[in-house]
Formats: C-alpha cells, structure tokens, sequence
C-alpha cells in the first residue's frame, strides 16, 4: 500500500466506540456505510458522550490515514485560534474533570506505551486540532489527546508482549465501557511513555453501584439528637468552652444536634432522598469506591495477539481458551501482570499556593497535618470523609491511644519522683554505698579481674532505686487496668464513630467484599487447570487445596523457625561480645576503665542490639510479605490477617527477645565461685549488678524503644520518602530537559498524582504502634517513664502520618470497615501478656521480694538494715580452681581471704559449704506465690473492668433504635399515602364512570370517542 493511500477497514460490531463532541482532532470520523440512511443518527453520535455501538449496527468503516502530514490540511489557522481561545487545561481544572470541563474524573488507569519520536511529533501536531476531528486507538477509540497512528510498513513495532496489553486494554477499557463508565485517554503528558485513562461515572451508573453495595445515604427525613440536661449540659458546656481553641476548625467537627437519617440507597426510593444537587450527593471518596468496584468486577478474558507466528501464537490462542473457561481478569490481574502499571483516584486539588481553590485535602493540609496543629484534636469526621472509614478509624485509634497515654505518663513521672525523693532514705543502697562496711565482692571475671569493693557499685546501686521501688509494684498494677480500660474506651469510641458514620448493620457487605479472589490465586488456579487440561483431567471449578499449598506451609514453618533462630543467635552473639569486652576492658591498666566497665559494655551491646533490630525489622517484613505470597491467599483479607501474623511474629521475637534475655536469663545460670559456667570452655556467663538486673534492662528498654521510634520516624518515614521524591524530580528533570515543549506545559492533577508514592496499605503503621503498646505494657514495671516517651513520640507521629497521607501518598481507595480487624485481638493478647511478665519482673528481676521476705522473717528490728549482708553469700579464695584465681590478688592493697557474691548459698565453714541455703527456697516461694496472686488478681480487676463499662454507650444505643423507629414510621406514612392516593384515583373514576351512564344516546353516540377514555384513568402510583 503507498504510503498516502487511504483505506477502509470494518471494524467489528461488539466494540465500542464513539466520539465525544468535545475531544480534540486525532483523525477521521467513525462514518456509517450509508451516510444517507442516517444522517441524524450520524449527527447524533458526533455529539453523544463517548457509548458502545448499538448491537443493531453491524457495519461500520473506519478511515486509517497512513500519513496525515500530505493530506493538506493547514495547522496554522487552528493553531492560531487555538491560541487566542481559553487555555483548554484550565476548563478542566488541570485534570480534576474531562475536557469539557463538566463531568468530573473519578479514577485514573495509567499504562506505558512505546511510541517512536516521529509518532510522538505526530500526536503533537495533531493535539493542536481541537475541534473538527476524533481519536481513533486500533479497534477501541478512547476521546481525549491521545493518539496511536498506523505507522508504514518501515516503523519498528511493538514487541509481542507490548501487543498483548495494548490489546488487552482496549478490551478492558471497552468493557468498562459496556458497564456504564465514561473514559477518556491522555497520552500527550509530561511524562514520556506513559498514558492515562480517566474515567467518570455518570448519575445513572452511581446510582445503580449505590444500590448494589447497599451505600447507606442520608434521607431528607431529620431528627434530633438526644440532648443531655441538667448537671451533665453544664459540664459539658464548659468543657466546650474549655476546649475550643484545641478544637480543629472544620465544620465536620462542629457538635451536632441533628443528624439525618440514613438508609440504603435505592433508585426506587428516590423520592426519600434529598438529591437537589447530584454533584455533591456522591462525595469523592464515595465515587472513587463505586468505580473501583467496577474496575474489580469488570474482567478481560481474552486478547488478540496480532503478530504472534507459528508454534508461540498456538501456544498462546490454547492458553487464551483455557483462560476463558478458568479465569477472569479484573484490574487487580490487570496491575500484577504490568497491563496497567497504576490505578488511582485523585485528589482533590492542590494543597499550597497562592491561588488554590478551597479543597478538602488542603483544609485537611492546614487543620491537620501540620506539626503547628500538634496540640488540636484531630478532625476525625473529615478524614473520613476524604480517605475513607478505614483510614479514618486508623487515626481515631491512634488519637484514642495517645489521649490514654496522657494519664498513664502522669502516674509514670509522679513514680520516677518518688523514687528520686526516697533515694536518699533507701537502706540497702545506703549500705552498699557505705565505705565503712568494707564488703569485698569476688573477681567479675578469671585472671584479669581483681577482687572489688561493694562500694564502687555505688552509682548503680542508687539509680536501681529510681525504678525499683516499691511504687513500681502500684504503677504494674495501674498499667494493666489502664490497658483495661483502653481497649474499653476504644470500643465505646468505635461505636460512636459507627453510628455517626453509619457502619450499623455493616456485616453482610463485609462479607460479600471479603470473598472476592485475589488476581494471585486466579493465576494459580489458572495454571492448575492447565495443568489438569495437559493430563486430560476435567478441570470445572477448580480451587487450591492443601496439597497445593503444603510446599508454601512448608516453607512458611521452615522459613519462621529459622528467623526465630537467627534473631536468637544474633543475641546470643551480642552476649558473647559483652562477655569478652568485659574481659578484654579488665585488663585495662587505668583505674578509670576497670570502673566504667560495666557501662560501657552494656551501652555498647544496646547499641548493636538496636541496629540489628532496625535492619532486621526491615528484613522481617520483606520476608514475612514474601512467606504471605507464596501461599496465595484467596481473599484479600486473608491475604492481610496472614501478613500481619507472620510480620507480627517475627518483629515481636525480634524487638523483645534482647529484652527478655536481660529480664529473666541475664545472672541466672553463673554458678558460683569456684564452679562457674562457661561458654566454649572460654567465656563466663554474665553476672548481674549488686544492684540486680533492673537496671541494665531500664537502659536496654529505654535506648531500644527512644532509639527506634527516633530512627524509623526520622530516618524511614521522613528520610527516605524524601530521598524518593528528590529522585524522581531529578528523573523527570533529566527527561524535561530532552523536551522543553512538555516541560513549559503546566502539569495536570493525574500526572501530579502519578509521582507521588503508592499506598502500601496500614500494616506498618499498626505495626510500629503495637511493638511500642508492647514497650508501655510488658515492661512498663521497670521503665515508668516508657508511657511518658511514648505520648511524646504519638504528638510527632500522628502529624507525621497526617501529612504523609496527604501530601505523599497517592489518594487511596476508601474501604470502608467498622472496626480495627485483627488488631484489636493482638492488642488483647498484649495486654494479657503484660500482666504476667510484669509478674515476673516484680518477683524474679527485682529485689522487691527478698526485701519482703528478708523484713517480715530475717530482719531483727524490723527494718532493712542487714539486707545487703544478707543477700550475699561468703567464698573462700583457697577454693578456686586453678588457674582462675586473679593475677593480683593484692590489687586493694590487703590479702583477700574471703570474697562475697550474691547467692543464697550456704558458707564455706558450713558442713554442706556453698549448697542452696533454705533462704533460697524461702524466696523463691515468695517469689511464685507473688505471681500467682498478682496475675489472678490484676486479671480479675481487669476483667471487671471490662464487664462493669458497656461495649456500647447508652445514649448511642438509644439513638440507633430511634433510628430504626424513625425509619419504620417513614415507611408506614409512605404505605398510608399510598393507599389514600389509590383510593382517591377509584372514587374519582367510578364517578367518572356514572356521569358517563347518565349521558343521553345520542350524546353517547356523537362522544363515542371520548366514552371510550372515561375508564381509561391512569393508576400509577
């Protein structure tokens, strides 16, 4: 063919297509066979919105221009009125709407696409054309500024599988269409190689989709919200006043004292309905819904492979048949196999500038995600109304913990007081740090290490005061019933928020979205019927099974064994450095290194312990994510309850094993003088300070837990979004500069959009939540101000978010859901789990038990004076085995005959020298006899807490049935209307009929005509 000749090709009666009146010049016409059968219908079609070809309409030309530049067609004069007209991208407000400026974008589909420089001068010479002419795509025309010419022979095409997902998509997108949806294409952006689709849900589709996901909308019907009166009005005026200026100012905040009643939407009921203005019925974050709904259910089961040859195109075409019968592919198969790289609806507008419209998103910039607000409650309602119901209660959540944290740190802070005022009154630290008992205590290590003074350990002794005391017993206790009443709190908040967004009655929707498949476990049934079908197996209704995913459990059990046992030999590993640090410092010739042995070590390991549990934080969800895949869950929420345990899992293990070590394992398996036990025939086992463990886990907990919350919020979600966004600006910038046409061109809402960050989903933010509750709870009786450091962290962290969501992260779709899902259970657990290792902590780590003991049954005038003494045990330095006793046992200046250790051992003058003394046994019963009453008595208080507060406010539940009441009364008034209405109609038409009967004959005969129409009343009702 030569390259100017024109030629006509038909194309098929299924495919849609269509022009908009309004989109630009990318070619010629659809034009029927017969112009003169149909030229209104022709005209018609010109104008309409862009629809699919009715079915009647079989033959229908298309005119493919093989060279538009030799037609003679003059560019100048459209261009220069083109350039004197309204710039075009501002009718659409820069993206926001389609080109004609009235129907608004919902949703954005966006692909890459290969194009050769000549077409892409082509499509730009083309865009100027505005007015006369339409865009042509193959067989599936889209209107908008995009443009895909029919290049000559020479042209380098596409490679195959480029091919299949251009075809693909027209299919999609022409399904779409067949759906209701109305799509326009852009590929003349400023990005290169990368088109978008914007699509628009007109009134009829909304309506339809409303109906289906049983959307509850507000009717016209108002009533009033039940009012407190009396005292609780007065109290909660002032509260009001009191705190207003901490109020966001956005009117969804605003107290309200009538609400509407809502009911599901049907397009039967319209009427109930108050839909004066259809703009603003559906809200965004409503319509981005309806349309992913149908993106998710509208599938693609087939493509057309156009340059597919031989044995690869019969491959193809039988994988294609089979993909027919087995598997549907929605926009979900449609991302994963790289058809469309994203889909994303937009936001609402810009959110700084000098000129911006007022929008949500930047009332949301200003009111919310700004650290200057820190101080003002969140604006919960619009949240919602702009992100969605999920999102929403992530951060009603959030702001209900850290409202929580506010007491829990008091309490804390007012603990760590009394502790600094009592350190002075504290007799066993006033013993240890007395010179005059002259205790020497055995070598912390063989060889190198000398005996010691009990005195040295000093400054240990006193700050173990500040968090072992006896307060710390009273502030386990409070924490446990503060966890209590949290999760009750949060359950009275969640049922406010349901009511108020209403989620009552949400179940059954839930349930229907919750079966929907995931484009994963498509394919993989897809490929098992392939499968099946190769072997000559019937292959109906095929699902996977156990056996099918028994290699996934296996690598799953294996794969979580061995990152449990990984993160043990790293700490296990961080002992071994401590150790042998402690041995290597010892040898140090300087007084002052041999002092601060003991600190620097145990700073050092919790350095390392803290970046190893960064990285491997990172590492963990990477794996757990892959550990999830390989699985392949069915649904999407399976896919998420399995993520979240195994993410769960791992960095609980992960961020609490270095913790549990020092809390219950540090100092309990040393032996004794003379017997101790080593690690590789080499290495003591670590020993506690005089002063017990307590203290070294406070500074393991309190660097671990300041340490993450400061490098992952500083560092990962601070950091490396903006090393991301400083990337892609320098990318683009590298490409504008290759085309300055497209880079004076003012970018539009999608293309802004497309270069911020894809949502990943709440799991990390949940997640980094949870590990820190775990920080305020598990550990809480050792470190009192952990609520204190972690309130100041949730002021910082819930702006951080805020303004993440809204300004890096592309818009997600809204979810919508009634509770927090499986996170509410993991918050449970923890709280249950705190109580007993706060047990544990209390009796096994710190000193408050032996006090106990040694007050009430050792101590002679019934103080703690003799405590220390009574602690340790005596050595006889002729005992020690060889080779271990120090090299310079006249180190303090005096021979050492006996050394002391903590121990309940008997002494060396005993007949049954260094066995178990019964004050170990007096102890330890003490000590297990604490945990058992603490546990069963905390758990009893914290359950009673649960039962005495209601799930569900009163004033709430009496709201909800009022609800329901109104509801009834609005039907029966409908009904009565009815009824009156029909009755009404048949007594005037069996009036009609008697006035009729009474008319002369003749008259009859001459309105023969109209006796005829006298029982033709019309009874619709």
């Amino acid at each position: 063919m030569d390259k100017d000749e024109i030629h006509l090709r038909r194309l098929p009666a299924a495919a849609p297509w269509g022009p908009h009146a309004d989109s630009e010049f990318h070619g010629v016409d659809f034009l029927p066979e017969d112009l003169n059968e149909a030229p209104e219908e022709t005209g018609m079609r010109v104008n309409k919105k862009y629809s699919c070809l009715p079915a009647e309409e079989k033959g229908i030309h298309i005119i493919n221009i093989r060279a538009i530049e030799d037609i003679g067609y003059d560019q100048h004069e459209s261009t220069l009125l083109n350039s004197l007209s309204k710039n075009p991208d501002a009718d659409c407000k820069y993206g926001l709407y389609f080109r004609d400026g009235k129907r608004k974008v919902d949703y954005i589909l966006v692909y890459h696409y290969k194009k050769s420089s000549a077409g892409r001068t082509l499509a730009r010479r083309v865009h100027h054309n505005d007015s006369s002419a339409r865009s042509t795509k193959q067989d599936q025309p889209l209107p908008g500024k995009g443009v895909q010419l029919e290049m000559g022979e020479s042209e380098h095409h596409m490679d195959y599988h480029e091919d299949d997902k251009r075809f693909r998509r027209e299919e999609y997108e022409g399904n779409l269409v067949e759906a209701g949806l109305e799509l326009e294409r852009d590929e003349d952006t400023k990005i290169h190689g990368v088109g978008f689709v914007k699509i628009h849900a007109p009134w009829h589709v909304l309506c339809r989709e409303a109906e289906f996901l049983k959307l509850k909308m507000p009717t016209k019907k108002m009533y009033q919200i039940n009012q407190t009166h009396g005292l609780l009005k007065k109290i909660n005026s002032v509260i009001q006043k009191i705190t207003e200026p901490i109020q966001p100012k956005v009117a969804e905040h605003k107290p309200q004292t009538v609400k509407r009643l809502s009911y599901p939407f049907s397009r039967e009921k319209q009427h109930l309905f108050d839909l004066s203005d259809r703009d603003s019925f559906f809200d965004s974050k409503t319509r981005s819904t309806i349309v992913y709904e149908i993106l998710k259910r509208t599938t693609c089961t087939k493509a057309k492979y156009s340059m597919g040859k031989g044995e690869g195109r019969k491959k193809e075409t039988a994988l294609l048949n089979k993909r027919r019968k087995c598997g549907k592919y929605g926009i979900t198969s449609l991302l994963a196999n790289g058809v469309y790289s994203a889909a994303y609806p937009l936001h609402d507008g810009d959110y700084e500038g000098e000129n911006v419209e007022p929008n949500d998103r930047k009332l949301l910039c200003e009111e919310w995600a700004s650290y200057g607000v820190f101080y003002k409650y969140q604006p919960i309602d619009l949240v919602r109304k702009y992100f969605g119901e999920k999102i929403g209660l992530y951060f009603a959540w959030l702001g209900v913990y850290t409202q929580m944290l506010i007491p829990a740190s008091i309490v804390g802070i007012i603990v760590f007081l009394y502790g600094c005022a009592t350190v002075d009154e504290n007799i066993p630290s006033m013993e240890m740090c007395d010179q005059r008992n002259n205790i020497t205590m055995c070598p912390l290590c063989d060889r190198t290490c000398s005996y010691w003074k009990m005195s040295s350990a000093c400054a240990t002794a006193r700050a173990s005061h500040l968090f072992d005391n006896p307060a710390t017993v009273f502030f386990s206790v409070f924490m446990a019933l503060w966890a209590a009443t949290f999760m009750e709190h949060w359950k009275r908040k969640q049922m406010r928020l349901n009511y108020r967004w209403d989620l009552t009655g949400f179940e059954e929707e839930e349930e229907a979205v919750k079966d929907h498949p995931r484009a994963e476990y498509e394919a993989k049934v897809l490929e098992k019927s392939l499968r099946k079908e190769h072997k000559h197996k019937e292959t109906d209704k095929e699902k996977l099974t156990w056996k099918d995913r028994f290699p996934a459990y296996l690598t799953n059990f294996v794969g979580i064994i061995f990152m449990v046992g990984l993160t043990f030999a790293i700490v296990f590993g961080v002992i071994i450095y401590r150790i042998s640090t402690a041995a290597a410092l010892a040898i140090s010739s300087t007084p002052s290194g041999r002092s601060s042995v003991r600190v620097t070590v145990t700073a050092t390991a919790v350095i390392i312990n803290l970046v190893v549990i960064i990285i491997l934080d990172e590492v963990y969800g990477c794996i757990a994510r892959w550990l999830t895949q390989i699985e392949v869950p069915k649904t999407d929420k399976n896919f998420e309850e399995r993520l979240i345990f195994k993410a769960f899992l791992l960095k609980f293990v992960n961020a609490y094993t270095p913790i549990f070590y020092v809390a219950f394992f540090k100092g309990r398996f040393v032996g004794r003088p003379g017997d101790y036990v080593y690690i590789f025939h080499s290495f003591r086992m670590e020993e506690c300070a005089p002063g017990g463990c307590l203290m070294e886990l406070c500074i393991q907990l309190s660097i671990i837990m300041l340490g993450k919350q400061l490098i992952q919020n500083n560092l990962f979600e601070i950091g490396i979004p903006k090393m991301k966004k400083f990337i892609r600006y320098m990318k683009l910038k590298r490409r504008r500069s290759l085309d300055h046409e497209e880079h004076m061109k003012k970018k539009q809402r999608y293309e802004m959009d497309y270069n911020l960050e894809p949502f990943a989903g709440l799991t990390p933010e949940y997640m980094e939540m949870i590990i820190q509750f775990g920080f305020v709870t598990l550990f809480v009786a050792s470190f009192p101000l952990a609520p204190l450091f972690a309130l100041l962290n949730n002021i910082i962290e819930i702006r951080l978010d805020a303004k993440k969501f809204v300004t890096e992260l592309r818009r997600p779709v809204a979810v919508r859901a009634k509770d927090i899902g499986i996170w509410y259970n993991i918050l449970r657990g923890i709280g249950k789990l705190a109580v007993i290792i706060n047990a544990f902590v209390i009796s096994f780590t710190s000193d408050f038990i032996p006090r106990l003991v040694y007050l009430y049954m050792y101590s002679e005038n019934g103080t703690m004076h003799g405590f220390v003494n009574h602690t340790l045990s005596s050595f006889n330095v002729s005992d020690f085995q060889a080779g271990t006793a120090p090299n310079d046992p006249m180190d303090l200046g005096y021979e050492v005959q006996i050394c002391r250790y903590k121990d309940y051992r008997e002494p060396p003058w005993s007949e049954n020298k260094y066995d178990i003394s019964k004050d170990f046994w007096a102890v330890l019963a003490a000590r297990l006899a604490f945990v058992i009453v603490f546990q069963n008595l905390v758990m009893f208080m914290s359950d009673f807490v649960d039962w005495i507060i209601p799930d569900i406010p009163k004033d709430i539940s009496q709201q909800i049935h009022k609800e329901k009441v109104l509801m009834v009364e609005v039907f029966m008034r409908e009904e009565q209307g009815k009824l009156q209405m029909l009755e009404t109609w048949k007594d005037k038409d069996k009036k009609k009929g008697e006035n009729c009967n009474n008319h002369s004959p003749r008259l009859s005969r001459s309105h023969s005509g109209s006796l005829s129409s006298c029982h033709s009343y019309p009874l619709d009702v």
